[in-house]
């Protein structure tokens, strides 16, 4: 697609969702258009209603799984559930959510010759046998298990996408998610930080699953989109894949000791049985990042937990 002038006309899938929606901000900011699609079935669109009337935000309710025919410069192809409660629901639908979503995606920025993102996920590497995880390591995956529907979905996205790049030298970027949070995330999306929060505030027990020994790395959203934004700006010649994620690492019971601290000690901490496959160990390495795009996460814990655990505490009083 031809562009008259510096901005660009960006289509964004699953943009009503919680990372969509935080790039849709970034990239109207900034004075691009775009076209939010989403089929809302885990995305909302009070994500995005403060865009209600904004002149250069086009909203479209479409499922990916089916062909969009649509002009535009860019493409981010953010569309699929991305909690194990969510992507469980229906797992053949989130496969087909990756798979079929990536394939039409794909398809269209191949006839539009436009650049197109995708955000794969931390998932592909599975249980990890190496710690940290850099690009380079394939990853230690169940195919036939509960959470493969979007492990493996993802996995087969990332295949395609180098396909299409291989096979049609197509303009690529492909990204590697790791714990990403802030507000707008799903109150019930089963995630340990909107869990921890929100149970929390409700003076609920926290549920903990095994020992809560096993580590994660959490990013504030804000560090997230950023270095989304860097990736697909720069120069063509780096597809990636590419680690996203802070290297800082902490465990289930720290995440949770730092939440009652900002909430206040109302909840008591309860242990359930470790869920299959729950990974054991999750950390990027970003040295990549570093290089390539000259990013790193800046938010630390403590404050990005402050914004989040406000944004959940008008959620609820609005009874969200």
């Amino acid at each position: 697609m031809r562009n008259y002038n510096s901005r660009k006309r960006i289509l964004v899938t699953g943009g009503a969702g919680f990372l969509g929606s935080h790039l849709i901000d970034r990239l109207l900011d900034r004075g691009d258009e775009v076209v939010c699609v989403d089929n809302l079935f885990t995305g909302a669109k009070r994500n995005i209603e403060h865009l209600h009337s904004h002149p250069r935000l086009e909203f479209m309710r479409h499922d990916v799984t089916f062909p969009l025919y649509i002009e535009v410069d860019q493409i981010y192809n953010l569309a699929c559930p991305a909690s194990p409660i969510h992507y469980r629901h229906d797992p053949v639908q989130t496969t087909k959510t990756s798979v079929h979503g990536a394939i039409n995606m794909l398809g269209l920025a191949k006839r539009l010759r436009a650049r197109i993102f995708q955000a794969s996920t931390s998932e592909v590497y599975g249980d990890p046998a190496i710690h940290p995880q850099p690009e380079s390591y394939w990853g230690n995956v169940n195919p036939i298990g509960p959470r493969s529907c979007y492990d493996e979905g993802k996995r087969c996205a990332e295949t395609l996408f180098f396909d299409y790049y291989r096979q049609h030298n197509l303009d690529i970027r492909v990204a590697r998610i790791f714990n990403t949070y802030g507000p707008r995330m799903h109150p019930n999306d089963g995630r340990v930080v909107s869990n921890f929060i929100v149970q929390a505030l409700k003076g609920e027990p926290i549920t903990i699953y095994g020992e809560g020994q096993q580590t994660r790395s959490f990013c504030y959203v804000d560090d997230l989109i950023d270095g989304i934004v860097r990736f697909v700006d720069a120069e063509p010649g780096f597809a990636g894949p590419i680690n996203l994620g802070n290297p800082s690492e902490f465990t289930i019971r720290e995440l949770a000791q730092q939440v009652l601290d900002i909430v206040g000690e109302k909840s008591k901490l309860v242990f359930c049985p470790l869920p299959a496959d729950d990974p054991t160990q999750r950390k990027p390495d970003i040295a990549l990042a570093r290089e390539k795009l000259g990013w790193e996460p800046r938010v630390k814990l403590e404050e990005g937990l402050k914004k989040t655990v406000s944004y959940f505490e008008d959620l609820l009083l609005e009874g969200e």
